[in-house]
């Protein structure tokens, strides 16, 4: 099969068949195009033509780039070549995969940044209660450090998913649905804002059935929500880095710190492998490693 028509038809898998995100696909789409032209460039404008020794060399020039990349961006770069051999083959269109040799660069294990709960109360307090955008911010930042919700997750909610009393349906990775309860501090911002600010804003633009809208009455976008979280940091004086992810990073952590189960947090979070939530309790950890030293006498 022509390698373009291959890259198509696996972009078009795991959009439809596999649900991945939007921005997952964009990820993949961009990493094959610089893969196809330098296929193209060797002479392998054919699946069937492309080996394992041209893999290796691709990765080991993309690997010697300048500037020299990030080892995630190859790692990346790595998973979506893989994915789109592992597809041909399959789907029987290729019958070996090239990529079989490729072994993925170690990354560093980098603890999440998580904020204080100090902090977190200082943030979420920070938006005016006396303006409407402010109480629309102020049940936006409730709403993300009740849940744990990705920025993606929260952008892509309706009204209709906020409407059952206690608990929020989240829709996730792959399409996949998750029940999340919602805490009395984050109920009664999210009807403050819904009795008193979003029929205002809904007037304002085209009837969307999106639960944050923003002044002009579309829906709120991902860039959006991350400056109502960088405005609120400011306006808290919060020194830390604070992304839409801290408060994700931030949830895990303090339910932890509770007493949680990790695998009650696995599904709070909506990870597929309690593997990636079992990261925080390292985090839980380190706090009680320098609550001890802090606190033992012979802690030294």
């Amino acid at each position: 099969m022509q390698l373009d028509r291959a890259v198509n038809a696996f972009l078009r898998h795991v959009t439809v068949e596999r649900g991945l995100s939007e921005h997952t696909v964009a990820a993949y789409r961009r990493d094959l195009a610089g893969y196809l032209q330098w296929m193209a460039a060797h002479g392998a404008g054919d699946s069937g033509q492309v080996t394992p020794d041209l893999v290796a060399e691709f990765i080991a020039e993309r690997s010697r780039a300048v500037p020299r990349p990030a080892a995630s961006s190859l790692a990346r770069l790595q998973s979506s070549v893989r994915g789109l051999h592992r597809y041909l083959q399959r789907e029987q269109i290729e019958a070996d995969d090239p990529t079989g040799r490729l072994r993925p660069p170690k990354l560093p294990q980098r603890l999440p940044k998580a904020l204080t709960i100090d902090q977190v109360e200082r943030l979420l307090a920070a938006p005016a209660p006396d303006e409407p955008l402010g109480l629309r911010d102020r049940a936006l930042l409730e709403l993300l450090y009740a849940t744990g919700a990705r920025v993606s997750e929260v952008v892509q909610l309706d009204v209709d998913d906020v409407t059952h009393g206690d608990v929020l349906r989240v829709r996730g990775k792959g399409a996949k649905e998750r029940i999340v309860p919602i805490g009395q501090y984050a109920r009664e911002a999210l009807d403050a804002y819904l009795t008193r600010v979003r029929p205002e804003l809904s007037r304002r633009g085209h009837a969307s059935p999106r639960l944050f809208l923003g002044a002009r009455g579309g829906p709120l976008s991902r860039q959006s929500v991350w400056l109502v979280i960088q405005a609120a940091a400011q306006s808290a004086q919060l020194t830390a880095h604070v992304s839409p992810h801290t408060l994700r990073h931030s949830f895990a952590t303090h339910l932890l710190q509770g007493g949680a189960d990790v695998r009650v947090v696995q599904e709070l979070l909506g990870h597929a492998s309690v593997a990636t939530t079992q990261i925080y309790t390292h985090v839980s950890v380190d706090a009680l490693r320098d609550v001890y030293a802090s606190s033992h006498p012979r802690a030294r």
